[in-house]
């Protein structure tokens, strides 16, 4: 398959997959120690039987349904059943609060939700009881959900209750690229999460230019093998860890968890893996720590394979470093490739941007690191590296066919295609701030170079992405910080991080307060090191955190030395902090808070 073919919608692209591809496995997970499959056959019946089964509870053409659930099987059966009955899927990140719930809940305006487990019904049922739209909700697993008013269905009964016929079903899919599939919320500057509405089209075109890159290079393979594990939540994993593989024909295996990745892929040994680069740096540390303790000649191997893995990505290679080549890739490049599983043709990187040196580690051992670049408002894919094209890791590759990338005047950054979104779900306002004339504005600095590859040099808006690619509106933390009483400014940070840091400033009334009762000096410095007064400040830090998801939390801070004004250049005329000036200030300490 060198291309894909032009599919009317998702739907359509799914049965037609399945239809082809019969008994031969699709979805594996792991129970009792052992893989499982369930074949396309088998996954398409219960995807038409689900889709019969929302019709029948009253889940209506255009109707929102939410999705809460961790990485299975069920994931891929629920979202392609919720649009084969002709709805919108709302996927919801299983780290979300209960108000995060409740704001995606009355936003999208949800008549159901289907959740997997017991554990995360416990923190979305209070929203869904308190929701003005909600009135069905279904458990994968097995679950209680007690009085609230609310319908409830168990999975296997609405799919055994009701039986359908694939093909009817793929014959029922008269949907157009351009109705919307899926709505996925993504953190926004102003603090709430906004609805991207992605259109069939707009991920079919993603599918098609992501197989038309692998294709180019590496061929397709029957199957490809796929190996996820990044939440499917997220539009990068969604597009790339499950409609990709359906597009190409592939087996998707549901990874364990993060703790067991390294194992998995060895019994799994993927063809293809979509990552996010704190894998890489995860990795990267592993890999160092294990041949150290190899010894010497580890040592020797490996400082070799980056000295001519190094030269190799610059062109410099001579004639005098052949032999040691031949070496490393005779001895030293076999053991790497089987830590990945001995079958990774490559890995598309994405979701936050890449350390140029760490790409050049992977490329040094042998494994095929392709970075690309996206957002959700995107499908998300707009660009990604190519071998033939020459890999870069400053770069983040040509855009995908059929897709237009244009630089404005100011450096940002401008895609048009059937990629872009339609909009945001009922936020006229942001939709016309980024979408003008067709043209999607990414808030990202960047320039093409000579080989047509997109650079990244800056990003325009202030989101932080972290080390998993996942999005935090920082102003929705600082506010929530700046209300506690104790604190009076605050900036997070954690660009590229495992997670949130912040400078503090302590609101000055109640520090003279405390200094009255604790008759403690009021020097800011001396006060600074007072544990009492830190741990005053660590309760109101943690107040907030109790309503904040797992990636927003603050986990450590530093006091400010002074307050953030427009003297000392750490504020604008119009109040807002000055983000590049307190980096430059506190950065090297807020740095050490990931060390400490």
């Amino acid at each position: 398959m060198d291309k894909l073919e032009h599919f009317p919608n998702l739907v359509a692209m799914f049965f037609a997959r399945a239809a082809a591809r019969g008994d031969k496995p699709f979805l594996w997970r792991k129970t009792g120690g052992k893989w499982t499959s369930t074949s396309w056959a088998e996954a398409a019946r219960q995807v038409a039987s689900l889709a019969a089964g929302l019709r029948a509870i009253g889940v209506e053409r255009g109707d929102r349904v939410m999705l809460v659930s961790e990485n299975r099987p069920e994931w891929l059966i629920a979202d392609i059943a919720i649009m084969a009955a002709g709805a919108v899927t709302v996927p919801a990140y299983t780290t979300n609060t209960e108000r995060d719930h409740a704001h995606i809940i009355e936003n999208s305006g949800a008549k159901a939700v289907i959740v997997s487990t017991a554990k995360l019904a416990k923190t979305l049922m209070p929203a869904v009881v308190r929701a003005s739209t909600a009135q069905v909700v279904i458990g994968i697993d097995e679950m209680r959900i007690g009085q609230t008013g609310v319908a409830f269905h168990a999975w296997r009964d609405l799919i055994a209750g009701h039986p359908a016929d694939p093909a009817e079903a793929a014959r029922a899919a008269d949907f157009e690229r351009s109705d919307l599939a899926c709505i996925i919320y993504t953190s926004g500057t102003g603090g709430s999460p906004r609805g991207v509405q992605q259109h069939h089209g707009a991920i079919l075109h993603n599918v098609a230019g992501c197989t038309a890159v692998i294709a180019e290079d590496f061929g397709i393979a029957d199957p490809e093998v796929f190996l996820s594990f990044l939440p499917l939540s997220h539009a990068y994993e969604h597009t790339g860890g499950q409609f990709f593989p359906i597009g190409v024909g592939g087996e998707i295996y549901y990874a364990e968890g993060l703790e067991k990745l390294a194992s998995n892929m060895e019994e799994v040994r993927p063809t293809l893996m979509f990552v996010v680069p704190r894998l890489f740096e995860v990795l990267h540390q592993r890999i160092g720590k294990a041949i150290e303790k190899g010894g010497r000649l580890s040592q020797w191997m490996l400082d070799k394979a980056l000295e001519v893995g190094r030269k190799d990505y610059e062109g410099t290679l001579g004639i005098g470093d052949r032999a040691t080549k031949l070496l490393v890739d005779t001895l030293f490049k076999p053991k790497v490739a089987k830590k990945f599983g001995g079958r990774i043709k490559a890995m598309v990187s994405g979701g936050a941007p890449l350390n140029p040196d760490v790409g050049v580690f992977f490329h040094s051992l042998g494994v095929t690191l392709l970075q690309g670049y996206g957002q959700t408002e995107a499908a998300p894919v707009i660009s990604c590296n190519r071998p033939r094209a020459g890999v870069r890791m400053d770069t983040v590759g040509p855009p995908l066919d059929d897709t237009e990338v244009r630089i404005a005047e100011d450096g940002e950054i401008l895609v048009r295609g059937e990629l872009v979104m339609h909009g945001y779900w009922r936020n006229d306002a942001e939709t016309a701030r980024v979408l003008k004339d067709g043209w999607l504005h990414t808030g990202d600095i960047g320039l093409i170079d000579d080989h047509g590859r997109i650079k990244i040099t800056d990003r325009k808006k202030d989101l932080i992405v972290n080390d998993k690619g996942d999005n935090v509106a920082p102003q929705k933390v600082e506010g929530m910080l700046t209300l506690q009483p104790e604190i009076a400014q605050a900036m997070i940070y954690g660009d590229r991080r495992p997670y949130m840091v912040a400078v503090v400033v302590p609101d000055a009334e109640w520090t003279q307060g405390f200094c009255a009762r604790e008759g403690a000096s009021c020097n800011f410095a001396a006060l600074a090191e007072n544990p009492t007064y830190r741990a005053a400040l660590s309760a109101a830090v943690e107040r907030v955190n109790k309503d904040l998801s797992v990636i927003e939390r603050v986990r450590r801070f530093v006091i400010a030395d002074e307050p953030f004004t427009i003297e000392n250049e750490q504020m604008t005329p119009s109040m807002k902090i000055r983000r590049h000036v307190l980096k430059g200030v506190y950065g090297g300490r807020l740095d050490g808070l990931y060390r400490g």
